[in-house]
């Protein structure tokens, strides 16, 4: 009988999805001989069974194309809006995978996406999970695909930016993704010549990032780019959620869930905190601050020529791993080798950046503020 494996793609859209789908299918359909199912718009679709065969027509052209041609959501298993209630759907998902008589599942995903692949293979689905994102944050990868282009699309920004900081004497207060981690602004920040980077693994002091534009200013350079990842925070606001959590209570005095301050809350605060920023640093120096939020430009368009050997190389890897019976794990790279690392090993987690890693300190070295102190 012909080994079938079904296909899936989750959470946020990003270059090298088709990528990796091409390479999983082209793999599994022309060199092992199986036959791939692909599952519409993430694990609804496979709660609902909406599939598309992936043949050698299908997967044939989309190795440049941005997005996923399987179509994605944020739906997780077990919380999966129905009919007016949210209920748990893993039983119905193992019942949709046993009807296809499916060998694997492959979840191409961030960390959410492990999280979620998990909690089908404790229910006995043989799941294989690879490495999508734009934050570069997933444990036990050394880089994930998407992570390059939207490394390179933010570089860029910081660089066409350059010109207008320049000709007005402004202050560009330029906002990457990044929600809880800061490889992109980082690495983006680094690429572009940026004066300041902020990131949320180093809170900043916002005196500090003024008195490091006042003193390009006196050296001459009456301009300044500024890189903050959308969740960096002050030193302030970090304590302050720091004693929420300790209290078990948000900033506003609401009881918080786990210990954590409400999730409505930091919304708020991200939504406005980069513009607050702009408007602070110029209140400090007296130059004019302009604001660009380059949002989820980051994660379109074509994927660069290195997301794409990635992905290749991962979803080439991921269907030798199905014909070696490998399952629950994630297909990560670590330097030259691709290797499977058990999911239990890894949910739960984000690869944050170390304080002291050789990006920070080559940063410092070259005069970059990191909000922590005046270079």
């Amino acid at each position: 009988m012909t080994k079938s494996i079904g296909i899936l793609t989750s959470g946020g859209d990003c270059p090298g999805l088709n990528a990796a789908i091409r390479a999983v299918g082209k793999t599994a359909v022309d060199h092992y001989g199986w036959n791939l199912v692909g599952f519409q718009n993430g694990f609804r679709g496979l709660m609902e069974n909406r599939t598309v065969n992936l043949d050698g027509e299908a997967l044939s052209g989309i190795l440049t194309i941005g997005g996923t041609i399987l179509g994605t959501s944020r739906d997780k298993p077990h919380k999966m809006p129905v009919g007016g209630k949210v209920l748990d759907m893993t039983d119905s998902m193992v019942e949709i995978y046993r009807q296809h008589h499916l060998h694997a599942l492959v979840c191409l995903g961030g960390a959410g996406t492990a999280k979620n692949a998990y909690r089908l293979a404790q229910k006995g689905i043989n799941v294989i999970n690879l490495p999508k994102t734009i934050d570069n944050d997933i444990v036990g990868t050394d880089i994930s695909f998407g992570y390059d282009t939207a490394l390179s699309i933010a570089t860029e920004a910081i660089d066409r930016l350059h010109s207008t900081a320049h000709s007005h004497h402004r202050i560009i207060v330029v906002e990457t993704m990044g929600n809880k981690v800061g490889w992109l602004a980082l690495g983006a920040g680094i690429g572009g010549g940026a004066d300041v980077v902020l990131i949320p693994e180093i809170p900043y002091d916002v005196d500090i990032v003024a008195e490091a534009i006042l003193r390009r200013m006196r050296r001459g350079k009456r301009f300044s780019i500024v890189a903050v990842a959308e969740g960096a925070v002050s030193r302030e606001v970090a304590r302050e959620r720091q004693e929420a959590q300790q209290h078990g209570k948000d900033r506003k005095g609401t009881e918080a869930k786990n210990g954590n301050p409400s999730p409505h809350l930091l919304a708020s605060e991200a939504a406005d905190h980069t513009l607050r920023l702009a408007q602070q640093l110029e209140a400090r120096t007296g130059l004019e601050s302009r604001v660009t939020i380059l949002g989820y430009v980051q994660r379109g368009g074509t994927p660069s020529a290195a997301d794409r050997v990635l992905a290749t190389r991962l979803g080439t890897a991921c269907a030798a791993f199905i014909d070696k019976d490998i399952s629950g794990v994630l297909v990560a790279a670590r330097g030259d080798e691709i290797k499977p690392v058990p999911l239990d090993d890894i949910v739960g987690k984000l690869k944050h950046v170390p304080v002291d890693h050789p990006w920070i300190r080559s940063a410092r070295l070259i005069g970059i503020c990191l909000g922590d102190e005046v270079p």
